[in-house]
């Protein structure tokens, strides 16, 4: 047992200098991967179908999210902003300390979960012929909830 390094003053072993990390760049890139997956789904769901259907005769249709009117858009740029922030972070440049990383990621998937929401719950007349929901809307709702979700596994990582 010689590779054991003696205990420190405060009673607790160091781990041995040669063990790399777990996971590469720490911990806290768990949260922040997680982040940038969750944003970039979020962002391409809003070119995935929202609204599918057909009419009595023809083809069946579908309504991408961005085509749904300002609330696809908004969760698009909702979903950039969250990969812009991972970016940034990335980059060096931080928030300012009043301000918690964590909790703008929170913010904005709250507020994506919000119109996502919105668009699933009230079907614009317009698109009457496609009166179901399709695939995207539910792959948009859930990289929402993600976003939220790796908010809050990053909130617990700066604790």
């Amino acid at each position: 047992m010689a590779s054991e390094e003696p205990l420190s003053p405060g009673g607790v072993s160091r781990s041995p200098a040669g063990r790399a990390p777990a996971v590469p760049g720490g911990m806290s890139a768990v949260g922040e991967r997680a982040t940038w997956i969750a944003g970039v789904v979020l962002s391409l769901s809003a070119f995935t179908d929202w609204y599918a259907g057909s009419g009595s005769v023809g083809p069946t249709i579908g309504v991408i999210g961005w085509h749904t009117g300002t609330l696809g858009k908004l969760v698009f740029f909702i979903g950039l902003a969250v990969v812009a922030l991972v970016a940034l972070r990335e980059a060096g440049i931080e928030l300012p300390p009043s301000v918690p990383y964590s909790l703008v990621v929170i913010a904005l998937g709250s507020l994506s979960t919000i119109f996502v929401m919105i668009r699933l719950i009230s079907i614009p007349d317009e698109f009457l012929p496609a009166s179901g929901r399709g695939i995207g809307i539910w792959i948009s709702l859930l990289a929402s909830l993600a976003v939220i979700g790796a908010g809050l596994l990053t909130a617990s990582e700066e604790l």
